[in-house]
């Protein structure tokens, strides 16, 4: 079990890095309360990392523990988004997601994940976020976005 969340971590890590421009990514780290709808219901709190590879993309890990048919359960997650108004910054942004979940507990299986979210001013410092989707049944998340802009610099 631990390996295999190490695999996702090091995926994430490898193609986050594998992108050039530091200098032009957007870092961002939060927290996220997710829960899945199926035969057995999952909600996990979990911690939340993110990329802006692109104007446009980031890619997102999470890893998570909760509940799942009354006993411990964890959740993995490695998503790459398009956000549809990245700069927006009085107004919520939309954004869609896919990728894969891993999930060890009640059931250990992988799912794929397919969401669609919107968040509080992508353009911004902080805000809320939330999706829906499917990924091991229905999938539901909110959670709180802390977002590190690059210095703008001047020549």
């Amino acid at each position: 079990m631990l390996s295999r969340w190490r695999e996702l971590v090091l995926a994430g890590a490898a193609l986050t890095s594998a992108r050039g421009g530091a200098a032009q990514q957007v870092h961002e780290m939060g927290i996220q309360a997710i829960g899945t709808f199926s035969d057995p219901v999952l909600g996990v709190v979990a911690g939340y990392g993110a990329l802006r590879t692109l104007g446009r993309t980031r890619l997102s890990v999470s890893l998570g523990a909760g509940i799942s048919d009354s006993k411990l359960a964890a959740r993995g997650e490695l998503l790459g988004h398009f956000l549809l108004s990245p700069e927006a910054r009085r107004k919520p942004g939309f954004y869609l997601a896919g990728g894969v979940a891993g999930i060890a507990g009640t059931v250990d299986r992988g799912y794929l994940v397919l969401t669609a979210g919107m968040e509080q001013s992508p353009g911004r410092r902080s805000g809320w976020a939330l999706e829906v989707g499917i990924g091991g049944g229905f999938r539901v998340a909110f959670g709180f976005r802390w977002r590190h802009f690059p210095a703008v610099t001047t020549q």
